[in-house]
């Protein structure tokens, strides 16, 4: 608590996140085992994500966790360096102090979960972090990610007009995102407090004989 409230562009939320919300953000990378992939996490906060990433991590996998918070970026850390069996791919599993967009990496990410609190960010922010996501998503890759349900509602009525007005502009943005490339969607009801997941994938792409990169069609699931 004391951490969202010094910290609410970072912090989301007032509790972590249920097992189940973690499990559905996980959910990916379970449907690519045995494969390996290399996953990125974002805005990990206490690690409830992770410790559900790390053990379905199959041999040879990276996993990048982004935590721009540092207290929570040392616990992290600390939750990975103790995490058993994973001894011997320590060098496979990193903490990152940054934000995402200041993560240097030239690697492109199978799998991509965000905890980042979009709600507290501007539509720019948040349309330059989703844009940020596409680009280290390899094709075909997934994002997932959540937002509190009501919330935006308790805001239009105890915020003043402008921060209702960004909280509608933000909404709007990520529903252009969603029209574009989402694959599923579910509530979490057991979560405190209710959340719904959104997954989205980067579409496949081919080389037509121009040569120009083009967009397949996703495949409903």
């Amino acid at each position: 608590m004391a951490e969202s409230i010094r910290n609410h562009r970072t912090v989301g939320s007032i509790a972590p996140s249920s097992k189940s919300l973690a499990d559905l953000l996980a959910a990916p990378l379970r449907e690519r085992a045995p494969r390996i992939s290399n996953v990125l996490e974002v805005g990990a906060g206490t690690g409830s994500v992770t410790r559900v990433l790390l053990p379905r991590m199959s041999r040879g996998s990276c996993l990048d966790i982004v935590e721009a918070n540092a207290h929570f970026a040392a616990h992290l850390r600390r939750l990975v360096r103790g995490y058993p069996h994973l001894q011997e791919q320590q060098e496979h599993v990193r903490v990152h102090n940054v934000c995402v967009e200041q993560l240097a990496t030239d690697r492109r990410y199978d799998v991509i979960v965000s905890g980042l609190p979009f709600s507290n960010f501007s539509p720019r922010q948040v349309d330059e972090i989703m844009g940020h996501y596409f680009h280290l998503l390899r094709p075909g890759g997934t994002l997932t990610y959540f937002s509190y349900r009501g919330s935006r509602f308790v805001r239009t009525f105890l915020t003043s007009r402008p921060e209702a007005s960004r909280q509608r502009d933000v909404k709007d943005l990520l529903n252009r995102y969603h029209h574009r490339y989402a694959t599923g969607r579910w509530t979490v009801w057991g979560n405190l407090p209710p959340a719904q997941v959104w997954q989205l994938r980067r579409p496949l792409e081919t080389v037509e004989a121009s040569g120009v990169l083009t967009a397949q069609p996703d495949i409903a699931r």
